[in-house]
């Protein structure tokens, strides 16, 4: 068996770490820098890094704050944001990204994700979906969760790990930050649609909420959550410790 991932996440807005609820409301958290220091230091199996404006903004994702985040990271790490090229992915390569996230700009040119899986090969092509329930189906949104595209949301992620994507973080817009639980429902549909790696991402509030995610879904990969870790509700070696401690493996 294959362990189980902790991921942090920081959500970038003008070069510091903000969190919100429902992707909106959004506060001011911390620079990246340190805190990608940190968890690189404390246990983080990985680290996620979305510049969240870039493509609600129109704009390509700043690279000063970036390099100087990487630099302080020597665990997995994870770019996204105003990715819409394969130029885009090979800028934040070269800036010290290990994986590059795509999201808005797989919507607006699905071809982006099979050129990038070609040139860089599928696990360096992770595929960010944010997801929301409407009329009571799952529906994909882009410009961090702004806009309802209408595409049917499992269907999506399908196509797009078909075309090459390496590994799919799900994002839970009705969880995001509500601190809840994640989306069981929602990851369920997608670990059943596909054989590739599932980041559940959204919902997290509890050592609790990740134990009952690895035990309801054994082939979920990871667990990606902010808040939680940013403000010290959960400390990731306790986390793991616990996990482990209920039989998920982990890397201690």
């Amino acid at each position: 068996m294959i362990t189980k991932r902790i991921i942090p996440c920081l959500d970038v807005r003008d070069g510091r770490v903000v969190k919100g609820v429902n992707f909106g409301k959004l506060s001011d958290v911390s620079s990246p820098v340190e805190l990608a220091e940190y968890y690189s230091e404390c246990g983080a199996d990985e680290l996620v890094f979305y510049d969240i404006t870039a493509s609600a903004e129109g704009r390509k994702l700043f690279t000063d704050v970036l390099k100087e985040t990487a630099s302080k990271v020597f665990i997995p790490f994870t770019v996204g944001g105003g990715i819409n090229t394969v130029d885009d992915f090979d800028r934040v390569l070269k800036c010290g990204a290990d994986k590059v996230s795509v999201n808005s700009g797989a919507i607006r040119n699905p071809s982006l994700v099979a050129e990038a899986s070609k040139k860089y090969g599928a696990q360096c092509v992770v595929l960010s979906v944010d997801v929301k329930r409407v009329d009571g189906d799952f529906k994909v949104f882009a410009k961090g969760g702004r806009e309802n595209t209408g595409i049917e949301a499992i269907s999506w992620i399908k196509r797009c790990v078909d075309m090459g994507a390496g590994e799919v973080v799900v994002n839970s817009i009705d969880t995001d930050g509500v601190k809840k639980g994640f989306d069981i429902e929602l990851l369920e549909k997608v670990c059943d649609a596909v054989t590739v790696p599932v980041i559940a991402s959204g919902g997290a509030g509890s050592i609790d909420h990740f134990v009952e995610l690895f035990s309801t879904i054994p082939q979920i990969d990871a667990g990606l959550a902010a808040s939680i870790f940013h403000f010290g509700e959960v400390e990731i070696a306790t986390l793991k410790r616990t996990l482990k401690e209920k039989g998920i493996l982990m890397r201690i």
